[in-house]
Order: C-alpha cells, then structure tokens, then sequence
C-alpha cells in the first residue's frame, strides 16, 4: 500500500494544492470578469461559459497581450510524457535512467521535494500562472512548483557569455508575427522534464512559442535540444486557458508529513 500512494504522491499532492479553498475567488485584472454564475477552477459548477470567448487582446504596441492568469492544463504531460503521446528519442543513457527512475515509482523527483520543476516543466506543472507582460520584460509567477517567478528579457539583449546556470536558466525573449519565442538557456541540468524521470543536463536548451488564440485561450509549443541525453531536438504543445480567480499562496513545504513515504522499491 504504501509503494502505491507513492506512485502518484507527486501528482495528488499538486492536485491538493489547487483545489478550491470554498470561497470564489475574484476575476483576476488583466483578465475579463466572468460572466455571471460562470464556473472555473475555483468556484462555479457549470463550465459551459468559461473559459471566455473573445477577441485576442492587444498591447499599445499591437502585439498580442499575453497578461493574464493562466492555467495550465497539462497534468497527464506533467506525469507521463512518453504516455501521453510524445516521441521521446532517448539518448541509451537517459533511456536506461528513465526506465530505473519509474521502476522506482519517481521516489527522486525533485519537485517532490519542493525544488523548481524548471524550464520547461513549468509548463505542465499543475498550478496557475501569471504573466505580466511589459515590451522590454515579461515575467511570469508561478502559484506551484517551489512558488518560483521567471524573467524573461526581450529588450534586444543577447544570451550571457557563460550564463551561471540555474533552475529557470536564462531566457531572452522575441516576437515572430503574433507568436512570443522564448530562448531559455544556463539550465543546471538538475530538473526532470516530467514525473516519471525524462532527464536533463546542463546541455539543455529549450524554445518555446507562446500563441493567445483569443481571450480565453493559449498555445505554447516546447522544443526541447539536450544532445547529451536525447539523439534530437523533440517537441510537446500545451493549452493553458484563463484561469477564473487569481492565484493563491502556496508553500511547499508547509507542514509537510508525507515526504518519509517516497520510499519507491
């Protein structure tokens, strides 16, 4: 029983953390007020209204407004990447890691522990996001995953010489059209790409393409290049949709009792 609750600790724990705490929380600025009785993560019952329907917003300067809160919608990629469909052309390394990492159900996973998911599991993570977008910067706020915030530099800066690698890695951002690419170098190599144990090194390199198809909607396209553990570069799609409410505070380690019992095989 006890090797059981610990293949899905990582997964139930993130679930807890987001569920509805009773009251509804309010419309988020930078988000549309929901229309009246619309449902959502935190309040509501039906859904048929939500996420909002609507234009693209747009900035001063006419790119798309990516501000807003977000929710991820990407926990069966968070848990099982290679099971959720995506074709993961291992390095013989990183295939016999990951297979020893499930055989142990996930006992190491760093998030598990409250360390950063990184770059770029923060996109699947289960927790809602906060992006602020502003033409020279754009950060993100993370409610999970170590309650970590991100920069992202788009004022024309190039990448570091030899960036201090880190959890989040450096990322420096530009538009293509209506798309926001996102170049994230300096990874420490430290991270895990989903809970069954895809690996990273310090090799890692990651782009990603934010799209807001409209009010209520985003796509982020992922590629990830690490050719010291995968033989190319691979990609995974997530749809974050807005997020009713706003985020909540979250710590990880908050009278936390379960850790003892990531115990694997």
């Amino acid at each position: 029983m006890k090797a059981l609750l610990s293949v899905f600790a990582g997964a139930v724990l993130a679930l807890f953390a987001v569920a509805p705490l009773g009251a509804q929380a309010p419309a988020a600025p930078g988000n549309a007020a929901p229309p009246s009785g619309a449902p959502g993560r935190r309040g509501g019952n039906a859904r048929s209204n939500w996420p909002p329907a609507g234009p693209t917003p747009k900035t001063a300067d006419g790119k798309p407004d990516l501000s807003g809160n977000w929710e991820p919608n990407a926990i069966r990629q968070n848990v099982d990447m290679v099971g959720s469909g995506v074709q993961v052309p291992f390095q013989p390394w990183a295939e016999a890691l990951y297979k020893e990492r499930k055989t142990n159900i996930s006992k190491d996973d760093p998030e598990a522990r409250c360390l950063p998911p990184g770059v770029p599991r923060m996109s699947t993570t289960p927790y809602p996001f906060r992006i602020v977008q502003t033409p020279a910067l754009t950060v993100i706020v993370y409610e999970g995953g170590a309650h970590v915030w991100r920069q992202i530099f788009a004022d024309g800066r190039p990448h570091s010489a030899d960036p201090n690698p880190s959890w989040l890695g450096e990322s420096i951002g530009h538009w293509e059209d209506d798309v926001f690419v996102v170049d994230t170098v300096g990874l420490n190599g430290r991270t895990w790409i989903d809970e069954s144990g895809l690996p990273t090194t310090d090799q890692l390199h990651v782009t990603e393409k934010f799209h807001r198809i409209d009010l209520g909607h985003m796509d982020i396209d992922h590629t990830v290049d690490d050719p010291k553990a995968y033989t190319k570069p691979w990609t995974f799609t997530t749809h974050p949709t807005m997020l009713k409410g706003e985020l909540i505070e979250y710590i990880c380690q908050e009278n936390n009792r379960d850790v003892e019992h990531l115990v694997g095989k």
